[in-house]
């Protein structure tokens, strides 16, 4: 698709809207193409001296910055406030080759309600890993009022081999495993710890836009950091053996179950049943699509971001530590200790040394 009739297209369907989200198409078939469809679209300022795209439209506000690292790997960071519910679908143009692999790094800031406290609510940041192979067709659901920093790494199938070596990964690996599945995208918790430091880190050398040889190696090593550790801990992931796809996942449905575990962080778990219902699906096709996506069941994955959000309350406030267990729902100072030191290898108290 040539860029004038992907303008044609782009203000044809920006304003498509389905099951309350409006559905804003891009590009996805390499990052060159990424940066194109997107420079392209209606209502962007792109200001290639920086190598950034600013946006202010009904949808979002928000702006993205793009680098390439070295041939065959860039990095596309985007940060972005949504104004409406959003769909962001990635589509594919057989005019342009299809060889890049993206693989991003996610950090959405919201406000979830405590209990037992004065304050109503309390910031919090929920990070995640999305891999995606080439020429993949992906919606992501953002909710009205969600701010998020995306850094996304685009890399060719040759630059993967140079530096991986996917072909001689064994065959009970987790990584070969969804390579050779009919899967085209997974994603992960957050499993590199330091990785929101770095993008943070990677995001000032591109807002600085220094070209000198520092700079320039310093934003290859980050980044490589953050991929290579990417593939190490999903390698020793220990989640679903089975990647076979049997249908393709309604995220919309998967993203309400999403929000609605976020929102209730503090409260017990909803329970399965009434999650199901609630985003018109089977309670069995629920649970089994969630696990799919995300790699951990519903209750596991409220369980996590509840001690995560005691981790950053602990890291961030002055609360006393027997009141962070109350506001994040546990009902013993005990209780949360022992799932507290399970989890990040520490008692609460040791954090704050």
């Amino acid at each position: 698709m040539n860029v004038g009739r992907w303008v044609k297209f782009i203000k044809d369907n920006i304003n498509f809207y389905r099951d309350g989200f409006f559905e804003l198409p891009y590009l996805s078939n390499s990052p060159q193409v990424i940066i194109k469809s997107i420079v392209n679209s209606p209502s962007v300022k792109h200001v290639e001296e920086e190598q950034a795209v600013y946006r202010n439209n009904p949808f979002s506000k928000g702006v993205m910055r793009y680098r390439e690292i070295e041939e065959g790997l860039w990095v596309i960071v985007t940060s972005i406030t949504f104004k409406k519910n959003v769909m962001l679908k990635a589509i594919y143009d057989e005019d342009y080759p299809i060889d890049y692999y993206t693989l991003t790094f996610s950090v959405f800031e919201s406000e979830v309600k405590l209990q037992n406290t004065f304050a109503d609510k309390t910031p919090f940041s929920s990070k995640y890993w999305g891999f995606k192979k080439p020429g993949t067709p992906v919606g992501a659901y953002f909710y009205k009022g969600s701010e998020c920093e995306f850094n996304l790494f685009a890399f060719s199938k040759d630059w993967a081999e140079r530096n991986f070596s996917f072909e001689t990964l064994s065959e009970d690996n987790h990584i070969k495993k969804f390579l050779n599945s009919d899967n085209g995208f997974i994603t992960y918790q957050n499993i590199v710890p330091n990785a929101e430091q770095l993008s943070k880190e990677i995001l000032v050398i591109l807002e600085n836009n220094k070209q000198d040889i520092l700079s320039k190696a310093l934003l290859k090593t980050q980044a490589f950091q953050l991929i290579s550790t990417f593939f190490k801990n999903a390698s020793l992931d220990q989640r679903i053996g089975n990647y076979t796809l049997q249908e393709t996942p309604d995220y919309r449905k998967i993203a309400k179950a999403e929000k609605m575990l976020l929102e209730t962080i503090a409260n017990p778990f909803l329970g399965v049943e009434y999650i199901a219902e609630k985003v018109g699906m089977s309670p069995t096709k629920l649970k089994l699509t969630f696990k799919l996506v995300h790699g951990v069941s519903m209750m596991q994955f409220h369980k996590e971001k509840k001690l995560l959000l005691a981790m950053q309350m602990i890291q961030n406030t002055d609360m006393q530590i027997k009141n962070i267990a109350l506001a994040t729902g546990y009902k013993s100072s005990s209780k949360f200790t022992a799932n507290f030191k399970k989890r990040f290898g520490k008692m609460p108290s040791e954090i704050r040394l």
